[in-house]
Protein backbone atom coordinates (compact mmCIF):
# COMPACT_ATOMS: atom_id res chain seq x y z
CA UNK A 1 0.00 0.00 0.00
CA UNK A 2 1.42 3.39 -0.98
CA UNK A 3 1.74 6.41 1.29
CA UNK A 4 -1.02 8.12 -0.74
CA UNK A 5 -3.35 5.14 -0.20
CA UNK A 6 -2.66 5.19 3.54
CA UNK A 7 -3.32 8.94 3.58
CA UNK A 8 -6.65 8.48 1.78
CA UNK A 9 -7.67 5.52 3.97
CA UNK A 10 -6.96 7.37 7.21
CA UNK A 11 -8.89 10.42 6.03
CA UNK A 12 -11.83 8.28 4.85
CA UNK A 13 -11.95 6.50 8.21
CA UNK A 14 -11.84 9.85 10.02
CA UNK A 15 -14.70 11.27 7.91
CA UNK A 16 -16.87 8.22 8.53
CA UNK A 17 -16.57 8.61 12.30
CA UNK A 18 -16.40 12.41 12.60
CA UNK A 19 -18.81 13.72 9.96
CA UNK A 20 -22.07 12.81 11.78
CA UNK A 21 -20.98 14.57 15.00
CA UNK A 22 -19.67 17.58 13.10
CA UNK A 23 -22.86 17.78 11.02
CA UNK A 24 -25.15 17.64 14.07
CA UNK A 25 -23.21 20.42 15.79
CA UNK A 26 -23.02 22.76 12.81
CA UNK A 27 -26.62 22.14 11.76
CA UNK A 28 -27.66 22.93 15.34
CA UNK A 29 -25.78 26.21 15.07
CA UNK A 30 -26.58 27.33 11.50
CA UNK A 31 -29.60 25.35 10.34
CA UNK A 32 -29.81 22.53 7.83
CA UNK A 33 -28.47 24.04 4.61
CA UNK A 34 -25.85 26.36 6.05
CA UNK A 35 -24.73 23.78 8.60
CA UNK A 36 -24.14 21.17 5.90
CA UNK A 37 -22.20 23.70 3.86
CA UNK A 38 -20.07 24.52 6.91
CA UNK A 39 -19.37 20.79 7.35
CA UNK A 40 -18.29 20.52 3.73
CA UNK A 41 -15.99 23.52 4.16
CA UNK A 42 -14.52 22.09 7.37
CA UNK A 43 -13.90 18.67 5.81
CA UNK A 44 -12.36 20.25 2.71
CA UNK A 45 -10.04 22.17 5.02
CA UNK A 46 -9.22 18.90 6.84
CA UNK A 47 -8.31 17.20 3.57
CA UNK A 48 -6.08 20.08 2.49
CA UNK A 49 -4.30 20.06 5.88
CA UNK A 50 -4.65 16.37 6.75
CA UNK A 51 -1.02 15.95 7.82
CA UNK A 52 -1.54 18.56 10.55
CA UNK A 53 -5.20 17.85 11.41
CA UNK A 54 -4.68 14.08 11.76
CA UNK A 55 -2.12 14.66 14.52
CA UNK A 56 -4.37 16.87 16.65
CA UNK A 57 -5.73 15.77 20.02
CA UNK A 58 -9.26 16.94 19.11
CA UNK A 59 -9.57 17.21 15.32
CA UNK A 60 -13.40 17.23 15.39
CA UNK A 61 -13.46 20.15 17.84
CA UNK A 62 -10.93 21.99 15.69
CA UNK A 63 -13.00 21.40 12.55
CA UNK A 64 -16.13 22.56 14.37
CA UNK A 65 -14.33 25.87 14.92
CA UNK A 66 -13.21 25.91 11.28
CA UNK A 67 -16.85 25.39 10.22
CA UNK A 68 -17.96 28.14 12.60
CA UNK A 69 -15.35 30.53 11.23
CA UNK A 70 -16.23 29.74 7.66
CA UNK A 71 -19.89 29.99 8.64
CA UNK A 72 -19.54 33.53 9.95
CA UNK A 73 -18.46 34.97 6.62
CA UNK A 74 -20.56 32.85 4.34
CA UNK A 75 -23.78 32.05 6.14
CA UNK A 76 -26.55 33.63 8.17
CA UNK A 77 -25.60 33.83 11.84
CA UNK A 78 -28.92 32.52 13.14
CA UNK A 79 -30.59 29.17 12.67
CA UNK A 80 -33.70 29.23 10.53
CA UNK A 81 -35.50 26.13 11.68
CA UNK A 82 -38.16 24.81 9.34
CA UNK A 83 -41.67 25.24 10.61
CA UNK A 84 -43.78 22.12 10.46
CA UNK A 85 -46.23 21.71 7.63
CA UNK A 86 -49.81 22.40 8.71
CA UNK A 87 -51.63 19.22 9.57
CA UNK A 88 -54.92 18.12 11.05
CA UNK A 89 -53.03 15.74 13.35
CA UNK A 90 -52.00 17.05 16.75
CA UNK A 91 -48.36 18.12 16.69
CA UNK A 92 -45.84 15.82 18.33
CA UNK A 93 -44.06 18.87 19.78
CA UNK A 94 -45.03 22.32 21.02
CA UNK A 95 -45.77 24.40 17.88
CA UNK A 96 -44.02 27.45 19.35
CA UNK A 97 -40.82 25.47 20.04
CA UNK A 98 -38.98 26.12 16.72
CA UNK A 99 -39.35 29.90 17.06
CA UNK A 100 -38.33 29.74 20.73
CA UNK A 101 -35.20 27.73 19.88
CA UNK A 102 -34.41 30.10 17.02
CA UNK A 103 -34.53 33.05 19.42
CA UNK A 104 -31.77 31.63 21.65
CA UNK A 105 -28.20 32.94 21.39
CA UNK A 106 -26.05 30.71 19.13
CA UNK A 107 -24.03 29.05 21.91
CA UNK A 108 -27.11 28.29 24.00
CA UNK A 109 -28.95 26.97 20.95
CA UNK A 110 -26.01 24.77 19.96
CA UNK A 111 -25.51 23.41 23.47
CA UNK A 112 -29.18 22.64 24.11
CA UNK A 113 -29.61 21.01 20.68
CA UNK A 114 -26.52 18.83 21.12
CA UNK A 115 -27.39 17.74 24.66
CA UNK A 116 -31.19 17.59 24.64
CA UNK A 117 -31.95 16.83 21.01
CA UNK A 118 -28.98 14.79 19.79
CA UNK A 119 -28.15 13.07 23.08
CA UNK A 120 -24.58 14.25 23.51
CA UNK A 121 -23.16 14.21 27.03
CA UNK A 122 -22.00 17.51 28.47
CA UNK A 123 -18.41 16.33 28.05
CA UNK A 124 -18.94 15.40 24.38
CA UNK A 125 -20.63 18.71 23.62
CA UNK A 126 -17.87 20.60 25.44
CA UNK A 127 -15.18 18.84 23.44
CA UNK A 128 -16.95 19.55 20.19
CA UNK A 129 -17.71 23.20 21.00
CA UNK A 130 -14.21 23.81 22.37
CA UNK A 131 -15.45 25.02 25.76
CA UNK A 132 -15.50 23.58 29.28
CA UNK A 133 -18.12 21.13 30.51
CA UNK A 134 -19.30 23.78 32.95
CA UNK A 135 -19.85 26.25 30.10
CA UNK A 136 -21.98 23.74 28.21
CA UNK A 137 -23.97 23.01 31.37
CA UNK A 138 -24.58 26.75 31.95
CA UNK A 139 -25.57 27.28 28.30
CA UNK A 140 -28.06 24.39 28.52
CA UNK A 141 -29.48 25.61 31.85
CA UNK A 142 -29.92 29.15 30.54
CA UNK A 143 -31.41 27.92 27.27
CA UNK A 144 -33.93 25.73 29.07
CA UNK A 145 -34.84 28.60 31.39
CA UNK A 146 -35.45 30.88 28.38
CA UNK A 147 -37.42 28.18 26.56
CA UNK A 148 -39.63 27.60 29.61
CA UNK A 149 -40.28 31.31 29.87
CA UNK A 150 -41.00 31.70 26.14
CA UNK A 151 -43.34 28.70 26.17
CA UNK A 152 -44.89 29.69 29.51
CA UNK A 153 -44.00 26.38 31.15
CA UNK A 154 -43.94 26.27 34.93
CA UNK A 155 -41.68 23.95 36.86
CA UNK A 156 -44.61 22.77 39.02
CA UNK A 157 -45.66 20.21 36.43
Amino acid sequence: MSVQDTHIDSFTEFVESAEPRLRRALVARYGHQEGREAVAEALAYAWEHWDRVSGMDNPVGYLYRVGRTRGTWGFRPAVRLPHPEPSNDPPWFEPALPAAIESLPARQRTAVMLVKSHGYTYDEAAELMGVSRTSVQKHVERALQKLRKALEVTSDA
